[in-house]
């Protein structure tokens, strides 16, 4: 049954698994819900459901921390109900083709490994790529010829800026800020601004809904405790304080983008001035992201189309296409 394959994106907010058997891709959130210490009461979507609002005895959380795996039984859990439910109970023996972050350790990229090997999911062959080449494939690059493409993905916990060429990684920098990071910014703003607490679905919903309250010109109705009567209430956040808040992150990814071109080989750095940057990951769509980029660095700016699944789409293709097979590898002294 060599067509038995999954490509796996462990996002820390969201997990994407790509199945070869019926070509699908499932996104679930990366979240388990834990009863009493050792009862799994929920998981995905509907962990995320209860978060923030759940009892002491439920304990809701995130396996994955900064893009690397902080709870290595939960997220073995989380990985075999996944594929117990895309597989409908029938687990059979399958390759596996795992996305891991370029700037950590080899540690932590062993873990990404040892998740699957030990996750009880009768793995065959496991497979290591490269995230950002899965993300350049995704998005439709050709990154097996020799152009210097600039990849950045915006993450949930982190931001990954990578150039690619012939297949490999020349130059990756990974940095902590992300969506979390955004989220924050977003609550201690309307905390200083307003008094008020907010809870992070709710400055979540806020930088979603940023884009179209601009454009109809409206504010941002929350919900949340005032600090000084201890209340529940309702305020409308004007969209300009939003946008404040979220400068300093941006700027700080923005730098970094220019840390790396600093270091790029000219030859390469000519052929990123004529391609521009390619943004991904799911925190990639808050408004202004993109052109802030294109004002602090003067490139052009390709924005993923897909930007949440641009990883596992890159999987799906090395897993179907002969040609892109190279761009994964198993870890060294770990291959069965």
């Amino acid at each position: 049954m060599a067509n038995n394959a999954f490509g796996i994106d462990l996002g820390t907010n969201n997990i994407k698994i790509y199945s070869r058997n019926d070509d699908s891709i499932m996104v679930e959130k990366n979240m388990i819900a834990v009863e009493n210490k050792n009862n799994i009461f929920a998981y995905g979507n509907s962990a995320f459901e209860m978060y923030e609002k759940a009892p002491a005895n439920i304990h809701i959380s995130y396996p994955l921390c900064n893009g690397v795996i902080a709870d290595i039984k939960n997220m073995e859990t989380l990985v075999r109900y996944f594929l117990s439910d895309l597989t409908k109970g029938n687990m059979r023996p399958a390759d596996y083709y795992i996305a891991v972050p370029t700037d950590v350790t080899e540690v932590e990229k062993r873990a990404f490994y040892d998740l699957i090997r030990d996750a009880n999911v009768r793995a065959r062959k496991i497979m290591v790529v490269e995230k950002a080449v899965a993300d350049g494939l995704g998005m439709d690059i050709d990154v097996k010829n020799s152009q210097g493409v600039l990849v950045v993905n915006v993450g949930y916990d982190t931001t990954e800026i990578s150039i690619l060429s012939l297949g490999g990684i020349v130059l990756s920098r990974l940095i902590k800020v992300g969506g979390l990071k955004f989220d924050e910014a977003i609550k201690n703003a309307v905390r200083r601004e307003f008094s008020l607490i907010i809870g992070g679905k709710t400055s979540e919903n806020v930088k979603i809904a940023l884009k179209s309250l601009e454009e109809e010109n409206n504010g941002a109705v929350v919900y949340g405790r005032d600090i000084v009567t201890g209340l529940p209430v309702e305020r409308e956040i004007p969209t300009a304080l939003v946008n404040e808040s979220l400068d300093e992150h941006f700027n700080t990814i923005i730098d970094n983008i220019k840390v790396i071109l600093e270091r790029t080989p000219p030859e390469l750095a000519a052929d990123i001035y004529r391609h521009g940057v390619y943004l991904t990951g799911g925190a990639s769509q808050v408004s202004h992201l993109g052109e802030k980029i294109a004002k602090g660095t003067g490139l052009k700016v390709n924005v993923s189309e897909n930007p949440l699944e641009s990883v596992v789409v890159g999987l799906s293709k090395i897993i179907k296409d002969e040609n892109y097979k190279t761009v994964a590898y198993a870890i060294e002294g770990m291959s069965k």
